[in-house]
């Protein structure tokens, strides 16, 4: 009989998470948010006593961050024990938002659980019927950062085990849309001798390579519109001298997406009602959904609409028809995008205002203009950090709005 291992690979469950940028949800919905990371948790022990797997893998950022709340704690502490009634072991590891320097009055977990307690990688040995069975190598983030890479420490101990696990929280030196923690080369991971690399930090599940498998979990719970879609852990069953068997699965207790609805042939604005309610009714949600929906239209009517207040009014009257169900769908933000009935390119060579505006809009610093709502005190606990793409998007629908607004009056 071959040697065979059942594991779940999560990490960045990100307990306690504020959910920043939502302040137009309704109290009783915005509970609902803010359990989600706990209910993630528990759909997760559900999902291993389930498959009845060997172990967990948590891969830092168990926490949102160092100054750990007791409710987040406790809630973790209760779902170890959970996982010890059904004998199925933890290993995890702190990463750059739960580092253990931060928190100062730290929880005792139960015997199944195994932490990586410094920045030295060390391993644990997982032993069955009394025989080393895997090692599980790993780190945990002593401070806030980790600048080095760590690959090298990574070496296969203890021959005896048939397999062997490396739990790696850090980012590619190739990444740059996150910040850069324990970089690493996906060359310097596959030339290691291990059977599998459980990844964290970055929040996208990818599996970047199958042979041997090194792949992003991605997180339990998206947190904001850039976390959209499903989000989960993977279910990983190694067997000696065959593929891995690799199978994500969804653990998200609400699920962001985003939705473009075509109202394009809307004559009247309560038309417009009942095309946005029908395209969200054809998605197969399974979970209650917040949603960043994009209306596209053509013509000057959808600005107008806008204008007069019927676009938000509509967004209103289908959150209110929603909230009251189990599974909800709330429009928790809209953006309009018309087609636009000019040529951009020729406007922008023209001698005339328009021209001169479209060659400004192109270096126009948004950031200028938003620098004070970020500084104020209140205000940036509640509203998300602005993005490169953020910023583009606030520049073309500017754009789009002047340029309709200046083209009404004819040519």
């Amino acid at each position: 009989m071959t040697e065979q291992l059942s594991f779940i690979h999560a990490a960045d469950l990100h307990l306690d998470s504020p959910f920043q940028g939502l302040a137009s949800v309704p109290e009783a919905i915005f509970k609902q948010i803010q359990g989600s990371t706990f209910d993630a948790l528990d759909n997760l022990v559900k999902t291993a006593i389930g498959k009845k797997v060997d172990f967990i893998l948590l891969v830092g950022d168990l926490f949102d961050n160092e100054r750990q709340s007791l409710k987040a704690q406790i809630k973790l502490k209760n779902a170890f024990e959970e996982l010890y009634r059904h004998n199925i072991n933890v290993y995890m590891s702190y990463g750059n938002h739960d580092f253990i320097n931060g928190n100062t009055y730290p929880v005792t977990y139960p015997d199944n659980v195994y932490i990586f307690k410094e920045e030295k990688v060390g391993y644990f040995t997982f032993n069955q019927k009394g025989k080393p069975l895997a090692n599980i190598h790993g780190f945990s983030y002593e401070n806030r950062s980790i600048n080095e890479n760590k690959t090298a420490e990574f070496q296969v101990q203890n021959g005896e085990a048939a397999f062997h696990i490396a739990m790696l929280h850090g980012s590619l030196y190739s990444n740059t849309e996150h910040d850069t923690y324990a970089p690493f080369h996906l060359s310097e991971l596959s030339d290691k001798e291990f059977d599998y690399f459980a990844l964290g930090h970055i929040h996208q599940r990818e599996i970047m390579k199958t042979d041997p498998p090194i792949i992003y979990s991605g997180n339990t719970q998206g947190r904001n519109r850039k976390e959209a879609g499903a989000k989960g852990c993977y279910h990983v069953v190694l067997d000696k001298g065959q593929a891995a068997d690799v199978t994500f699965i969804p653990l998200q207790a609400i699920q962001f997406n985003r939705l473009t609805v075509d109202v394009s042939d809307c004559t009247e604005p309560h038309v417009m009602e009942k095309v946005i309610q029908h395209t969200i009714e054809e998605q197969s949600y399974q979970v209650p959904q917040l949603l960043f929906v994009e209306l596209k239209g053509r013509g000057q009517s959808l600005n107008k609409w806008s204008r007069d207040g019927y676009v938000e009014e509509t967004i209103e009257l289908l959150n209110d028809a929603s909230i009251t169900k189990d599974r909800w769908d709330f429009i928790y933000r809209y953006k309009i995008k018309v087609n636009q009935a000019y040529d951009e390119k020729e406007l922008v060579k023209g001698d005339h205002f328009i021209g001169e505006l479209l060659r400004h809009s192109e270096d126009a610093p948004i950031h200028t203009y938003t620098e004070e709502l970020y500084r104020h005190k209140q205000a940036r606990k509640y509203i998300e950090s602005m993005t490169l793409a953020d910023e583009n998007d606030i520049r073309e629908q500017a754009k789009s709005l002047l340029i309709n607004e200046l083209l009404k009056g004819g040519d």
